[in-house]
């Protein structure tokens, strides 16, 4: 979805701003979810003036109406978001240097609405995070 139709549907009735639309094209740029400071380093790299208050109130504003998911990650504490692509979301994450690598197939897909489903709870959604070293943290560890 581009930021014009976010506008039109799930944004309607917010003010269109030039940062909040920089933010929501600088979003689209990461595979993985973003902390502000990377978001913050993606603007100073493209030469775009914008404060690190603007990120912030731009992101609650864009989290509140659903259009970007913030999570915490356990390895460091630290708040990340990315665009909601209304899919699940599950990652492999380097507890040493913090890379996170995305999931491509959803490992709770069957078993997970099978064992949820004598309960009567409605599933909506889920994340799936699996902490450990990458392979090299895993190779510099063992050295």
């Amino acid at each position: 979805m581009n930021t014009e139709e976010l506008y039109q549907g799930t944004l309607k009735g917010c003010r269109n701003t030039k940062h909040r639309q920089e933010i929501l094209d600088t979003m689209r740029l990461f595979e993985v979810p973003a902390t502000v400071d990377d978001i913050y380093a993606m603007f100073k790299y493209q030469n775009i003036d914008i404060s690190m208050s603007t990120i912030y109130r731009n992101l609650e504003k864009l989290t509140e109406k659903g259009v970007v998911l913030k999570t915490i990650m356990m390895d460091d504490n630290k708040a990340r978001y990315e665009l909601n692509r209304e899919r699940d979301k599950h990652y492999i994450i380097c507890v040493k240097c913090n890379k996170i690598f995305p999931i491509d197939y959803c490992p709770f897909d069957q078993a997970g609405k099978d064992l949820f489903a004598a309960s009567g709870f409605e599933i909506t959604g889920h994340k799936f995070e699996i902490y450990g070293y990458c392979p090299d943290c895993k190779k510099q560890k063992s050295e």
